[in-house]
């Protein structure tokens, strides 16, 4: 074996990247289905010896995880539909309309992407309090698709400068309106980049902590970030507990992602030689 064979190299990253990726959640798994004494034991053991699914009947008995699961879902689901809606719009008017200072507004978007999410908690903590907002979940939808919003765009409007303008045309001709042309013509042809858009803001949306923690405290309105939390006391980390509860949190990220797989793939590489 040739150590200067190039494949070599190409396979070692591959199986660095893999393992990064897929040893954490491994190991979180493994840790739901062991005992709280196995855990402690010392030398660890690495493959479960009593595996159990007692952890996650304790997980939902000691907080309504189901309701935080439901809450995260309502909050994702709506923020990112909102998110991909107003994407889609503002894509297509930068891709295609006459919008002076293009680039100026494009340079603003990848800023604006930017902005810690710790710097905007005042201002939208009073901006919701004084609507009337929080604990809604209206306090969450907006505010995370608004997050979302810059990259959002930035994805959708390389994906819409590349479909020829001559399938609008076409569209319009044939009586189509320039929104109806939208829905129905280039949307459709931009599908892998609407996938990835929707999905990095599903999944910004499923995993914030920041704001959901501060706008929607009460106990019932807990999304699962905030609500996995809860489980550790003061002196005690329930780690069984703790590791099912994320392998449940973990489990619609996954499957999204692995049923979409295969156009995530296509529009992260398209859009990164489109321009």
């Amino acid at each position: 074996m040739k150590i200067n064979n190039p494949r070599i190299w190409l396979w070692l990253a591959a199986a660095i990247v893999v393992l990064n990726g897929f040893f954490p959640a491994l190991w979180i798994f493994m840790t739901s289905i062991k005992g709280e004494a196995e855990l402690t034991r010392i030398p660890i053991t690495y493959w479960p010896e009593n595996p159990t699914l007692q952890n996650y009947v304790q997980a939902f008995r000691e907080q309504p995880l189901a309701r935080y699961f439901l809450n995260s879902l309502v909050v994702a689901g709506f923020s990112t539909v909102l998110c991909v809606g107003v994407a889609s719009l503002a894509a297509y008017a930068l891709a295609r309309l006459h919008v002076p200072r293009r680039n100026l507004i494009l340079s603003l978007l990848v800023g604006v992407s930017m902005f810690p999410v710790a710097s905007l908690m005042v201002p939208l903590y009073q901006i919701f309090v004084e609507l009337g907002l929080r604990n809604t979940y209206l306090a969450l939808i907006l505010p995370h698709a608004a997050l979302s919003l810059p990259v959002a765009t930035l994805t959708l409007v390389s994906f819409f400068a590349g479909i020829p303008r001559d399938l609008e045309s076409a569209a319009m001709v044939d009586g189509s309106t320039r929104l109806g042309a939208l829905w129905h013509v280039v949307v459709p042809l931009a599908a892998p980049g609407v996938f990835t858009a929707a999905i990095l803001a599903f999944v910004n949306s499923w995993d914030e902590f920041l704001l959901a923690s501060t706008l929607l405290p009460a106990k019932a309105m807990r999304t699962l970030p905030v609500g996995i939390q809860l489980y550790q006391g003061e002196y005690v980390f329930p780690w069984p507990l703790i590791s099912a509860a994320l392998v449940v949190a973990l489990v619609p990220v996954a499957l999204v992602i692995a049923v979409f797989q295969e156009r995530v793939v296509g529009g992260l590489t398209q859009g990164g030689v489109k321009g």
